[in-house]
């Protein structure tokens, strides 16, 4: 979320399913953890100071706890309403320029827009001769050579149009594959920083990044004025 505010998005729509009462919490108090106060137990009186919290809207959306990806963006629709909007899944983090990416998908005109990514590979490769002679080695190469689903999306309305199977819907089947066919779906290639949690050497080494010098996708260093809104889930 931070990400999206250093480009002027400050508005979004957060759908929960497991432990949603937790991020509830965390929300409904936010501006406590960011200031300082003074608290009158006996008039109940809060007196808030020094608050840093951001200039940011909220929507907490209960979407189920087994409802699945595409199952979740479809009951945002009624939040979204009719305006363009973005979409991440909220566990990869990145340095992608998202006013590049919306330029990018406003070119092109169609209903998604995918950042696409090559993360970093775990193991070397190497290419071998007839003789089994290893003539080439590359210890993790980004990508292995190959451009993934980065997580980012820029998406028209109508990309609800392809989510039919109610909370049983999938993001990456049927809409992705739908979309694909009907010419519908862009990639926008980012060849910047990456990196999702999804495991706990990703979480260690994440965290890692984070003690150091400079995370890169601590994009919010760099001061910038709100200059557009948006819609984001």
């Amino acid at each position: 979320m931070k990400m999206y505010s250093s480009y002027g998005y400050r508005e979004f729509v957060v759908l929960l399913g497991y432990k949603g009462y937790y991020i509830k919490e965390y929300f409904a108090n936010y501006f406590l953890h960011q200031s300082d106060v003074t608290i009158d137990l006996k008039t109940s009186k809060l007196d808030v100071y020094h608050n840093t919290s951001e200039p940011w809207r909220i929507t907490l959306l209960n979407t189920g706890v087994d409802t699945m990806t595409g199952g979740r963006v479809k009951r945002a629709q009624e939040y979204v309403g009719n305006e363009t909007f973005m979409l991440t899944y909220g566990d990869g983090v990145s340095d992608v320029n998202f006013d590049k990416l919306l330029q990018f998908h406003r070119k092109h005109g169609k209903a998604m827009t995918m950042t696409s990514v090559q993360p970093d590979g775990r193991f070397g490769t190497f290419e071998a001769d007839e003789k089994e002679r290893v003539n080439k080695f590359l210890e993790k190469p980004r990508g292995d050579g190959s451009w993934v689903n980065g997580g980012f999306f820029v998406c028209e309305v109508s990309v609800f149009d392809y989510i039919t199977l109610g909370d049983a819907t999938v993001l990456e089947r049927e809409p992705l594959e739908g979309l694909a066919r009907d010419g519908e779906l862009y990639t926008y290639r980012h060849e910047g920083f990456w990196k999702c949690m999804d495991t706990l050497r990703d979480r260690n080494e994440l965290e890692a990044m984070w003690a150091g010098s400079d995370p890169q996708w601590k994009t919010w260093w760099y001061s910038k004025m709100p200059t557009h809104f948006g819609e984001f889930c």
